[in-house]
């Protein structure tokens, strides 16, 4: 490979979202001072499970950063449909609740989609109602997922263009995939979406001017599936057992190869907890608009 790439500019996620966040304390503290109200999310966790424990704490954290309500809501593993429903409904009617989140993966005796469902739309700050996918689909204005929101500011701080580009997104979740191509294929984008079953990933990296990897798995792009000059965005999380996290992307090496790729951890994590308090402060000023 020779000489490392020296061009190469790392997409600083977390810099951008603290500069976001001191934009959003800013404009809680203006709306607290006027009204004596502040925006509340309300959490709902169900289980234990390590993960989930660490996100929902992050994204408390970053609530109280920003000076922010919330209503965590920690329930036990076997909850059942019924009492989980039940409590989504409380907060849905709740004038105080202005975003309700409920933190995924649920346990496998819940239907997640059911659940999701009966959040109230103008509180789905997830973005993951359908009426809301809907809309992100026809291009109506709606909550967008918190990830893929993040992943388009990162691009347009720094002023990648996406109009006319190739992009491949390896991963086609609910959550990140088919939401991210659907923002991409907005902004002018030609998007090939990649999955289990695509036969041969490479082919559509190796074309592509903008690589997004998001599926759970530690080196899967490999800087020899990147064209020179890629922008590389990795959503991948991690854990591996000498305590390190990194992403889906095999940044050592991708990184002589691209133009702009982001750090795992503090590139796109970051973004998705500040674009979820973004969407709980607009729910919050719609529903006052509305006199809610």
């Amino acid at each position: 490979m020779g000489m490392p790439n020296r061009g190469v500019v790392l997409l600083d996620g977390q810099a951008l979202a603290y500069d976001i966040e001191k934009d959003l304390k800013h404009k809680i503290q203006i709306i607290h001072t006027q009204t004596h109200k502040r925006p509340k999310l309300a959490v709902i966790l169900v289980g234990k499970d390590p993960a989930s424990i660490t996100y929902v704490n992050m994204k408390i954290k970053a609530c109280e950063r920003v000076g922010m309500d919330f209503d965590l809501k920690t329930l036990k593993e076997n909850i059942t449909e019924a009492e989980l429903l039940s409590l989504i409904k409380d907060y849905n009617t709740d004038q105080n609740i202005s975003g309700i989140l409920v933190q995924l993966p649920l346990p496998r005796h819940i239907d997640t989609k059911m659940i999701l469902e009966a959040i109230d739309p103008s509180k789905d700050v997830d973005g993951f109602h359908p009426l809301n996918i809907g809309k992100l689909c026809t291009q109506k204005e709606s909550f967008l997922p918190a990830t893929p929101m993040g992943v388009m500011r990162l691009l347009e701080h720094y002023h990648i263009e996406i109009k006319g580009k190739d992009v491949a997104i390896i991963g086609a979740s609910n959550i990140i995939g088919k939401p991210l191509s659907m923002l991409m294929l907005n902004a002018g984008a030609s998007v090939s979406v990649c999955h289990i079953l695509t036969k041969d990933i490479s082919f559509y990296t190796k074309n592509a001017d903008i690589v997004c990897v998001g599926v759970g798995k530690p080196d899967l792009i490999k800087a020899s599936m990147l064209k020179k000059g890629a922008v590389v965005v990795d959503i991948g999380i991690n854990h591996l057992n000498d305590g390190r996290i990194v992403g889906d992307v095999d940044f050592t090496n991708a990184q002589k190869i691209a133009s702009f790729i982001t750090p795992v951890p503090k590139g796109v994590g970051p973004m998705t907890i500040v674009s979820l308090l973004e969407n709980t402060l607009i729910a919050f000023e719609k529903q006052q608009r509305k006199g809610f």
